[in-house]
């Protein structure tokens, strides 16, 4: 945090200034400092955001080249649901084979319908969208296609997780490089956010998930993903597995706008005559109900 971030939360106020208050009163007591006052001093201090320097730009031409829009290789994913089965709990199972049955029956739950963001793990598990990796001093981040939901930063500047993550759809992501292998470590992602292997097959990790990642080019135009998670609410063991990307360099790939909640709205007009959304019917399960002709 930087010293006038830590001065504006120390005040009462707001539920969420209460809220940063406590958090910074468990960091100072984390510290060995008896009060907010003795604490601020000292970390205000230190500059987590440093300005990056020249060398900081060059250094990044050493880096393994991840330029490009990638895809995924939707058959590999469907192919690892056998090849990687999930370990999931018993009471798990059964939820997920109920879930398997109203698919094949045609009746999928739809995981992602609200429109709420896929999160961690599940962009990387199921994504069929494009996405970008952006490399800036100190962070690798993952601008996907869809709505700014899609945005993971990887931050490679050496900090640690915060004490008491806030928690997030994708999660707080530190990395570090082994050689051109890009180790990644995930906390922190909301206990709602969903482990599925496909839009109508998963349940949410309920809490305590940890990820580990180490993303590497395994062909000049090929990035693997290899997966390890833990979520002890749901499954019985950490669960290995991996995804692939094909690098796409012609410009048909380049990444579009997508919206995701822009498919509930139906083009119309205000009482001004304006160009408006208007909401379209929907079913009960949040899908768009069928349009009478």
């Amino acid at each position: 945090m930087m010293s006038k971030d830590l001065a504006s939360i120390a005040p009462r106020g707001s539920a969420g200034a209460g809220r940063r208050r406590a958090r910074l009163i468990r960091l100072a007591a984390s510290l060995g400092f008896a009060s907010i006052a003795t604490a601020i001093p000292l970390l205000a201090a230190t500059t987590m955001n440093p300005a990056p320097q020249a060398k900081d730009w060059a250094a990044l031409a050493k880096l393994p080249d991840w330029s490009g829009v990638w895809t995924p290789n939707v058959t590999d994913q469907e192919r690892r649901i056998s090849a990687d089965p999930v370990p999931w709990n018993a009471a798990t199972a059964r939820e997920i084979h109920a879930l398997e049955r109203a698919e094949a029956a045609g009746h999928p739950k739809g995981l992602f319908v609200n429109c709420l963001p896929e999160g961690m793990p599940t962009w990387m598990l199921i994504t069929h969208n494009a996405f970008e990796i952006l490399y800036t001093p100190g962070r690798v981040t993952f601008l996907g296609e869809m709505d700014g939901n899609r945005l993971r930063r990887i931050y490679t500047d050496g900090r640690g997780h915060p004490p008491d993550p806030d928690p997030t759809f994708h999660g707080h992501s530190i990395g570090h490089w082994e050689g051109d292998t890009l180790v990644v470590d995930t906390v922190g992602v909301l206990p709602e956010s969903y482990i599925a292997v496909s839009e109508a097959v998963g349940v949410p990790n309920d809490g305590d998930m940890h990820i580990v990642e180490r993303i590497r080019l395994e062909k000049p135009d090929v990035l693997r993903d290899d997966l390890t998670i833990t979520a002890p609410h749901v499954l019985d063991r950490p669960w290995t597995t991996s995804r692939y990307y094909f690098r796409q360099r012609a410009r048909k790939y380049d990444i579009v706008e997508g919206v995701c909640l822009q498919g509930s709205f139906s083009e119309g007009k205000d009482a001004d005559g304006h160009a408006v959304f208007v909401p379209a019917p929907q079913t009960e399960d949040g899908n768009l109900a069928p349009t009478e002709h």
